[in-house]
């Protein structure tokens, strides 16, 4: 086998195949279908990936479809959330389609069914199916109703669509095996009565077909080729296939490509929930501000939080695709953002938790200007002035009285480098009535000035610690991001709810000082903030309030718990 076949993924394969069996390359389309029920999160992006990729690879058109059958659960505000994500993301669609394009062509279709007896209208309560259903090791029994007359079922169907009906008083189901092994073969349901008010289509209908019969016709009437979902919906192929091959009797010449539905595993990430209605639920009980929550998996969650379309696209493509269902690290992801900001944020300085250093040698109203590059190690950043002056905050755990041979950072009478700056020479320390540190008293070394090329700048120190000129200093609010659960799979203990695995410190509000260069900031913009990790200026941002979100830390500081 070639490298090239050894490379590629079993989707791929597939495609392979049928174009080698004669199927031509103009007719590959393929298709994202979301349910506009809520945000997408960090799960569906691998199925965007793989659409998308596919797309891109075989320069094949992808559509993006709107499942929207239920409008008790769906709303305009998550289509347009949708289409902002995946345009986020850096992928185009082809058509931009709605599942409700189609309500009347589904409609006719059931119409045929029924005429061809293969469908009939159901009147017994859904207790009453459930317990006819059977069990997977049980057959079912035949419905009381299943045996009515094709003129019955047609005039009760329309009447359904009438509006003449209450709520669950009568359904549309195929009629297929009540003894099949596959539960879902047994009568499924087609349609249900329903007066709620629909986001595109108002109140034209008020019977709305379900996702097994719409799903697969979809397809069909966009001439989807490959008809792609995740693992649980294995399970639905064979009646995909039973709704595709009787609708190709109806519709052969308009529609002459059967879709073909293959599986691949869902992406789960450990300490993440992935359940839209769980995640619904931390937004209603406001365990989260929204949505867009910084903590949410979801993908404006993540955009908030600092993460960038190519740390998402990389963990993806690193991910993989495969037949077998996983749990990935929520490490990898973390990684990723690390990698890309890595290569591409400035670095800038800002105290977190500052305690005041006076550098008791240094004139009182003095203030330098020293050059200062965006990042020391990659070229075509380039670079600031930062002011320095007598008084400056460094980070409160940076000084210790008295430390360890291992102890690099400022310590009574030894020195360190100031980043872009001077060496001070720690002497004394002021406490207050408890015992904490509120001043530090420093000598400098004007011949050690970093950039100035005298061989005192040149010494060697092993510490170096970053600072903020406190006359200079701006105040910034930083929300600090810890994972919003302790549990690595919080949704998977059946004797326990997921809200008890909450990390009840999964939000940190600190009142910080950043260097004024930063007072521009604009909202979404990412830095480093040197030796505490990376950080994105959030939406609540003003010039007058500046707000940062932590994206992530320099270190996986989860390794070892």
């Amino acid at each position: 086998m070639s490298e090239d076949k050894k490379s590629l993924n079993f989707i791929e394969h597939i495609i392979e195949e049928d174009l080698a069996n004669g199927m031509p390359k103009e007719n590959l389309r393929f298709r994202f279908p979301p349910e506009p029920n809520g945000y997408l999160h960090i799960g569906h992006t691998k199925a965007i990936g793989i659409s998308f990729g596919l797309g891109q690879k075989y320069n094949a058109p992808v559509n993006l479809r709107f499942d929207d059958t239920n409008p008790a659960k769906e709303e305009q505000e998550y289509v347009d959330a949708i289409m902002n994500d995946i345009a986020w993301l850096g992928y185009n669609w082809a058509q931009e389609c709605y599942s409700s394009d189609y309500f009347q062509q589904l409609y006719d279709w059931a119409i045929l069914l029924i005429k061809d007896g293969k469908a009939y209208v159901d009147s017994q309560t859904s207790e009453e199916m459930r317990v006819q259903k059977g069990t997977p090791t049980e057959a079912g029994t035949n419905s009381p109703f299943r045996d009515r007359s094709v003129a019955e079922n047609l005039e009760l169907f329309q009447e359904m669509k009438d509006g003449k009906f209450n709520e669950g008083e009568h359904t549309l189901r195929a009629k297929i095996d009540m003894s099949s092994p596959n539960m879902l073969m047994r009568d499924p349901l087609m349609y249900r009565i329903m007066y709620k008010k629909h986001h595109r289509t108002g109140d034209d209908w008020c019977i709305y077909p379900m996702y097994d019969w719409t799903h697969g016709e979809s397809d069909y009437i966009e001439q989807i080729s490959h008809s792609l979902c995740s693992l649980e919906f294995k399970p639905h192929r064979e009646l995909y296939n039973w709704f595709r091959d009787h609708i190709y009797e109806y519709s052969s010449s308009n529609f002459p490509l059967p879709p073909k539905q293959r599986e691949f595993s869902r992406l789960n990430l450990s300490y993440t929930i992935m359940s839209k209605r769980k995640l619904l639920t931390l937004v209603e009980k406001n365990i989260v501000s929204g949505w867009d929550d910084p903590r949410m998996p979801t993908i404006s969650g993540l955009r908030r939080r600092g993460y960038t379309p190519a740390s998402i696209r990389s963990f993806i493509e690193t991910v993989g695709v495969s037949k077998r269902e996983n749990v990935i690290d929520v490490a990898l992801l973390e990684f990723k953002i690390r990698e890309d900001l890595n290569k591409n944020a400035p670095r800038v300085m800002a105290v977190l938790d500052p305690v005041k250093v006076v550098i008791t040698n240094y004139p009182e109203d003095k203030t330098e200007l020293l050059d200062a590059s965006y990042n020391d190690y990659e070229e075509g950043f380039g670079s600031r002035e930062v002011p320095f002056s007598r008084e400056i905050y460094i980070e409160r755990e940076d000084f210790r009285e008295q430390a360890n041979k291992k102890f690099f950072r400022l310590k009574l009478g030894k020195e360190v480098r100031l980043k872009n700056a001077y060496f001070i020479t720690a002497n004394s320390c002021t406490k207050d009535a408890d015992g904490n540190i509120t001043e530090i008293q420093c000598t400098y070394d004007p011949l050690t000035k970093s950039g100035s090329g005298t061989k005192e700048s040149k010494r060697k120190v092993k510490g170096t610690l970053h600072w903020v000129s406190v006359k200079h200093a701006v105040k910034a609010t930083v929300r600090a991001y810890d994972r919003l659960f302790l549990d690595e799979a919080p949704d998977a203990h059946k004797d326990k709810d997921f809200m008890e695995f909450l990390n009840p410190n999964s939000l940190e509000i600190i009142n910080a000082f950043v260097e004024p260069s930063l007072q521009s900031a604009k909202v979404g913009e990412r830095f480093q903030f040197q030796r505490l990790g990376y950080f994105n200026v959030d939406d609540d941002s003003t010039s007058e309030n500046l707000v940062f979100n932590k994206t992530v830390g320099l270190r996986d500081s989860w390794g070892g718990k």
